[in-house]
């Protein structure tokens, strides 16, 4: 049991904290090493599977990561910008894996992340689940195989406590219809649209954002073309698939070089 490699999960008290808290618990590849939340949560110093509801797990949920680090072998971290890129600092002296599944980030905490993946394996992807993964090759094949005729959009769903839009999927699909195109989404992007616009920009790609009840995650990537349309799409139901997708990258992670990695990766997609 001892042999099996330690995962920590951070922002234990969230719900993908505690639905990784739960498969970690549950697997018979890695065990739970630690469980960690913010200074003065209400949760620090009790375990964690009674703080979660169930029977105990062995594991006090702490809130110093250096601590919780230096005994795991794997960290998975969906918590806040903030929160990732101290994690990010941490883990690297540690040498532990960091996957990462926390979205929102600016490109300053992004080049923090990349400065970590020098010195560990930090896998970071806005979704985790197979279906996004092979829903964002799609993307990038069809917007190189069509010219600007076909404007591209790209319509996400979230659930109503979503804090960041767009989604970190949805940007992740923006970046490859960009790269197919030959082009830097920067440049192209339509974040917002409100009031008098204007007739729609040739090449750029447009966001829309829909927040409400308890949606998992919806995404389509919309091809509107003289006379035509093709959508892309996937829906997601249970936010285990980001779980499972997660742990998978942690195993995976295991025994690689230091570098910045994300889901094409640990899929094989590329």
């Amino acid at each position: 049991m001892s042999d099996l490699p330690g995962i920590v999960v951070t922002g234990a008290s969230g719900r993908m904290g505690q639905m990784l808290i739960r498969l970690v618990a549950e697997s018979p590849a890695a065990r739970l090493v630690g469980a960690l939340e913010r200074p003065g949560h209400d949760w620090i110093g009790r375990d964690v599977g009674v703080a979660m509801g169930g029977a105990a797990l062995g594991v006090t949920v702490g809130d110093d990561p250096l601590e919780a680090f230096a005994q795991a072998q794997a960290i998975l971290d969906f918590t806040s910008p903030e929160a990732s890129v101290e994690f990010a600092m941490l883990a690297a002296q540690a040498r532990a894996v960091h996957v990462i599944g926390t979205t929102g980030f600016d490109q300053d905490q992004i080049a923090k992340l990349r400065l970590a993946a020098r010195h560990a394996v930090v896998i970071r992807a806005g979704n985790m689940s197979l279906g996004v993964n092979l829903l964002v090759g799609l993307t990038r094949k069809v917007a190189a195989a069509l010219g600007e005729d076909f404007d591209i959009e790209i319509v996400e769903a979230h659930h109503r406590h979503k804090v960041d839009a767009p989604s970190g999927t949805a940007l992740m699909l923006g970046e490859a219809a960009a790269e197919g195109r030959g082009v830097r989404l920067a440049q192209v992007a339509d974040r917002g649209r409100d009031g008098i616009t204007g007739a729609r920009t040739p090449g750029h790609i447009g966001f829309a954002a829909i927040r409400g009840g308890d949606i998992v995650g919806e995404h389509d990537v919309i091809f509107a073309g003289p006379g035509e349309r093709i959508r892309l799409s996937h829906v997601a139901t249970d936010r285990a698939i980001f779980a499972r997708g997660a742990l998978r990258a942690a195993l995976w992670g295991l025994g690689r070089h230091p570098g910045a990695y994300d889901m094409a990766d640990v899929l094989g997609l590329d």
